[in-house]
């Protein structure tokens, strides 16, 4: 260590302790450190694409050296770090010897004199008398494509005054060996005495007035890496990466950014925002948390086109990295602009395994305990250890489930050793949800409730396998699990497509190779994100049902025009559906509940006639030019024209559902031309499903008002043969490969060819019977839709078919 030291000294003679974000790039990590040089990089070549970033300056690592040097503790360092190797002396012992020696040191004149000149130059720049500065820990190792050491270091805000500056700096240089850093340096194996510290002076921005946060430029779950995540809470925004917070989340569809009549939002969650932390003016704690207003849990931080604005920032330092970042952003209550405080590379889904895809299906499981934010896509199953306190980190047992309030980095050496991680609070991008990425561990923050309702030692399963919800089961569930390589699917003539329905999940599967999504169904979004139905939305004065009025009062609260929410709500749901695989076709199904299932939602049952036999009643096409549902498919039209036309997803054609016959398609088309919808303006497509015996005998006559059919196999063959695909009693008789069925298949595919109409196939059929997916090809089938655990199976029956006809 002493030479380097020496070193280090000699560049300190000749070189400045001092140097303004401008002088420096992303080469000067060395020096500077990741975060520091990080930030001059940007001050220096971003400037012209809009990108604000707060002006500052770094003290270097040549500083730090020098002033271990002119404290003489270099060599006591070092010899306490070799106690550490032999185990005479535990992390927290040495962690709170050197730093107490570090914090005792006395500032060199040499060293805290450019400090305080460069402090007085940023007081001329910006014309204010000691202005208030954020004071920032930059590793010379940090934010290395290999490691993340965010969180590890200190950082203090507010700032003010040339005394309370060097005691900041100091503190700074003293947390290069709090425990957690120490510990993440052992695990990593990085060199202690390789790693010095930098501190960056920044002036801070008034988000303390407004709201701060966390962003992404790739999916952090799934590594889709076509949309920006951002996340937002009121006040500074160490809130949201201690996940102290449930913050809101937005996504933002990169690929349609650059037109600016577009809004490419594919996402917007309300957070609870509990807390916001604002400034105390007092300089011993700068800092405090207090509760946000009703009016400020409910709203969203950030408006659409400052989320909007964020993202293209995001793209914009993207694109001049060249690979996937992590930002840190504050907006300034002052004067309204959006700044970027921080930029490092994401260190996780940039360097997972491309090829390979592994799915989890969960075959049995117990009551569902609780839920939140899901971290990572596996399934594991465990004995919860709770801990409350971090006092109480030393009860930690080894591979269980670490149940807790949040973490902080603190937490670090206990987290690598779970089998699963669950929280109360936190968000996508606080600390114990990159942590858990980091580890390859399941988490699933912001339950809200986990230490209420999971008890020590109760054995569960985390799954973080369902999407963008994470669920804790009661129990050892019985999981399936299985990887496949995606680069090694066989190419097909046959479109190979997926049926989707939750929005949460879509990005799971965007490195499949499928040709588009053959049906995405309206419904499940309906029941899911809007869980409201149409019509108690239009009508919502003529309700009855005062527990349904104060439901939907409730959901809608924010928007001036209740039927908006549910244009709003079902536009999004749809968006993530539509982005997952875009530019290549998605066929949304318009809905399709049976009235039973309508009169499920909520306001529901005032609306819905009660049937004998839903199955073929009054469903599908038949409900949207009724009075009975008009007003209601206006707003299904209203989000698929917002999805089309504002969004930009010229890629989503519409299907329409058991349509019995042309004179109703007509009626329909008309329906849906009166609400902005026409067939053929602006290239939509709008394909009809092939469900209902009479949809292949008048074959040519439906062909001639619609683009394309998708063959629904389970309707067809229930109505085909007359039989209840529901029945137990009958479920010997439901056969798509019945002669019958076969015919009218091989029937609608000749005339939907004659025509020069496409047809496709919705259903599992394909992937359970290789003999079926071969039928289909010989019969000339344009694509077949199917789940994504099934893809592979029926691409690989496709492309023996094929193989055997050519």
């Amino acid at each position: 260590m002493g030479a380097f030291i020496e070193d280090a000294v000699k560049a300190g003679t000749v070189s400045s302790y001092t140097r303004w974000f401008e002088e420096i790039a992303i080469g000067d990590v060395a020096s500077v450190g990741g975060k520091n040089a990080s930030l001059g990089e940007m001050v220096r070549n971003l400037g012209r694409y809009g990108i604000k970033v707060p002006p500052g300056f770094a003290i270097t690592a040549e500083g730090y050296w020098h002033f271990i040097e002119a404290n003489s503790l270099g060599r006591w360092i070092a010899s306490q770090l070799a106690e550490l190797k032999e185990g005479k002396l535990s992390v927290a012992e040495i962690g709170a010897a050197i730093r107490a020696a570090i914090e005792k040191g006395e500032w060199p004149e040499d060293l805290a004199a450019p400090i305080r000149q460069a402090y007085r130059d940023l007081s001329e720049r910006l014309g204010v008398d000691k202005p208030d500065v954020a004071v920032r820990s930059s590793a010379t190792a940090e934010d290395l494509p290999e490691a993340s050491f965010a969180g590890q270091h200190e950082s203090f805000l507010n700032v003010r005054g040339e005394a309370v500056l060097l005691d900041a700096c100091l503190r700074c240089f003293a947390s290069l060996f709090a425990d957690r850093a120490i510990s993440y340096r052992e695990a990593k194996g990085f060199n202690h005495l390789k790693v010095a510290l930098s501190v960056g002076v920044q002036q801070m921005v008034r988000s303390d007035l407004a709201g701060a946060g966390v962003a992404f430029s790739i999916d952090t779950e799934t590594g889709f890496d076509r949309v920006v995540l951002i996340n937002a809470a009121w006040g500074l925004g160490e809130n949201v990466v201690q996940g102290a917070v449930d913050p809101d989340e937005y996504q933002v569809f990169k690929t349609l950014l650059g037109d600016a009549a577009l809004k490419p939002i594919v996402h917007k969650q309300c957070g609870g925002k509990a807390l916001k932390m604002i400034y105390t003016g007092a300089s011993e704690q700068p800092t405090r948390n207090v509760e946000t207003t009703p009016a400020e849990r409910s709203a969203f931080v950030l408006t659409d086109a400052e989320i909007l604005e964020l993202a293209r920032s995001i793209c914009a330092i993207e694109r001049h990295y060249g690979g996937p970042m992590d930002v840190e952003w504050a907006k300034d209550g002052r004067s309204g602009a959006l700044f970027i405080v921080q930029a490092r590379p994401e260190t996780v889904q940039s360097r997972a395994a491309s090829g390979l895809q592994r799915t989890y299906k969960i075959a049995r499981k117990g009551q569902k305990l609780t839920s939140g934010l899901s971290i990572g896509g596996d399934v594991v199953s465990g004995p919860v250890c709770l801990i409350r306190d971090p006092k109480n980190i030393d009860r930690f047992v080894p591979g269980t489930v670490l149940v807790t309030t949040t973490t902080n980095p603190d937490w670090v050496p206990i987290m690598k050793r779970a089998a699963a991680i669950v929280t109360d609070r936190g968000g996508r991008t606080s600390h114990a949800a990159i942590v858990s990425r980091e580890l390859g561990l399941p988490a699933i923050v912001g339950t809200g409730d986990a230490t209420k309702v999971l008890q020590p030692e109760q054995y569960v399963t985390v799954s973080c396998a369902e999407g963008d919800e994470g669920f804790v089961y009661e129990g050892i569930a019985e999981v399936i699990t299985e990887e496949v390589d995606v680069t090694a699917v066989p190419s097909t003539k046959t479109k190979i497509m997926l049926n989707l329905a939750n929005p949460a999940a879509a990005f799971r599967w965007w490195r499949l190779p499928a040709d588009g999504v053959g049906l995405a169904r309206m419904e499940f979004v309906i029941a899911n994100q809007v869980r409201v139905h149409p019509m108690a939305l239009v009508h919502f004065d003529a309700l009855t049902d005062e527990k349904a009025m104060a439901a939907i009062a409730e959901l809608t609260r924010g928007y001036e025009r209740k039927p908006d929410y549910f244009v709003d709500r079902l536009s999004l749901g749809l968006a993530r559906i539509a982005a997952a695989l875009y530019p290549k076709p998605v066929i949304i199904r318009m809905s399709d509940f049976k009235t039973n299932e309508y009169a499920g939602l909520i306001g529901g049952a005032e609306f819905e006639p009660k049937e004998e036999n839903p199955m073929i009643g009054f469903r599908g096409a038949s409900r949207y030019y009724s009075p009975q549902y008009r007003d209601g498919f206006a707003l299904e039209c209203r989000a698929i024209r917002r999805l089309r036309e504002e969004m930009g997803f010229t890629n989503v054609v519409v299907m329409i559902p058991f349509c019995r016959s042309p004179d109703e398609a007509d009626r329909v088309l008309e329906v849906m031309a009166e609400n902005g919808l026409t067939r053929g303006e602006s290239g939509l497509e709008v394909y009809v499903m092939c469900e209902i015996p009479s949809n292949v005998i008048l074959a040519a006559a439906f062909a001639e008002r619609f683009d394309g059919f998708s063959i629904g196999s389970n309707d067809l063959t229930q109505l085909t043969l007359g039989v209840d695909r529901d029945s137990e009693l009958l479920a010997n008789l439901f056969d798509e490969q019945n002669e019958a069925v076969k015919w009218m298949i091989r029937t609608v595919i000749e005339h939907a060819h004659q025509a020069g109409v496409k047809v496709g196939l919705c259903g599992q059929a394909p992937s359970n019977r290789p003999d079926f997916a071969e039928f289909l090809v010989n019969c000339g089938i344009d694509s077949i839709s199917v789940t994504p655990d099934s893809f592979i199976a029926v691409k690989q029956h496709v492309a023996s078919a094929e193989a055997r006809i050519a």
